[in-house]
């Protein structure tokens, strides 16, 4: 399933070739004809993601709410105006995946190709399609129907609207639950799926275990913090990479699992390395294991209600 920050970036690309023209809207598919025909013809005013769910807005008063779920999948395709990733989503059988240039933009575009496998809904402009596969939900709804919606989920670190840190705050430390397990419910957090939960523990030093009542208030304040570096890393890179560049061995600085090497992250991270190799990318998701980047220790692995949960026993122990 897309983590938050994918389902920000096809937001923004909708936004850029899509924002403000006229769609034809279709479902060659057929299950979604009824919603298709009440969008079809009018003009896409802004796109917005709100955790793991894309919300676009319709200059009718209509919006479509997209939850990609365990399937779903975006294919892009277009002329030369027409820029961005060919494909996002987070097809099962190979993980989540991002496609660049696959087929767009053309320089031979002649409008879009004949649907291809069960396509739910196609986006139509005057310079490129985009098709739906698979997705959890793809239903047409009012703005207030999506308010409602939005106000269901937690704060969305990318959005970071006012007063979100704080609330994430309250949230997670209202409950005795182990802020491993809050930290994957969407209405304590949203966007934030099994990579960042565990990355972002990691680099703070947090047992997962810990109790959200014990979580302390600048213990949260920095895990909301950190959580929204990462993201807006991932954001702008296309991809998760949650490692600085002194704990890659091919980085600068402390050696994997010598001695005093840092336990924690420190203060004020390199940016992360759009390039770093796909080994080199995480601390602990799906690492168990493996030595512990920071302390040698061999990483954990348990399954923690039905999801894998990754960490450090020496870093994050309690």
């Amino acid at each position: 399933m897309p983590e938050g920050h994918s389902v920000h970036r096809l937001a923004r690309q909708f936004q850029d070739v899509f924002g403000g023209a006229r769609l034809g809207v279709t479902s060659p598919q057929g299950k979604f004809a009824a919603g298709a025909a009440r969008i079809d013809g009018h003009v896409l005013e802004t796109a917005e993601a709100h955790g793991k769910q894309m919300f676009l807005y319709f200059s009718h008063d209509l919006v479509i709410r997209v939850h990609l779920g365990l399937y779903g999948a975006w294919d892009f395709g277009g002329d030369a105006t027409f820029t961005g990733a060919s494909s996002i989503g987070a097809p099962r059988r190979i993980g989540e995946q991002e496609v660049a240039g696959a087929g767009m933009p053309s320089e031979r575009y002649n409008g879009p190709p004949e649907p291809k496998g069960a396509v739910r809904v196609r986006l139509v402009s005057e310079h490129g399609w985009a098709d739906l596969r698979g997705p959890t939900a793809c239903e047409v709804i009012t703005p207030a129907e999506a308010t409602v919606a939005r106000n269901k989920l937690g704060p969305d670190p990318l959005n970071n609207f006012p007063g979100d840190q704080d609330e994430f705050v309250r949230r997670i430390r209202k409950s005795s639950t182990g802020i491993a397990l809050q930290l994957m419910k969407q209405d304590v957090l949203a966007g934030v799926g099994n990579v960042y939960r565990a990355e972002a523990l990691f680099r703070l030093g947090l047992d997962p275990m810990l109790s959200g009542t014990m979580l302390q208030a600048e213990e949260a304040q920095a895990l909301w913090d950190d959580t929204a570096r990462i993201m807006a890393d991932g954001v702008r890179d296309g991809r998760i990479i949650t490692t600085e560049l002194c704990d890659r061995p091919s980085g600068l600085g402390v050696e994997v699992g010598q001695p005093g090497s840092p336990a924690a992250a420190p203060s004020q991270p390199a940016k992360p390395n759009r390039d770093a190799p796909v080994e080199d990318a995480h601390y602990v998701y799906k690492r168990e294991g493996l030595p512990c980047r920071r302390c040698g220790t061999e990483i954990a692995m348990k399954e923690l209600s039905g999801r894998k949960l990754y960490w450090c026993p020496v870093c994050q122990g309690s």
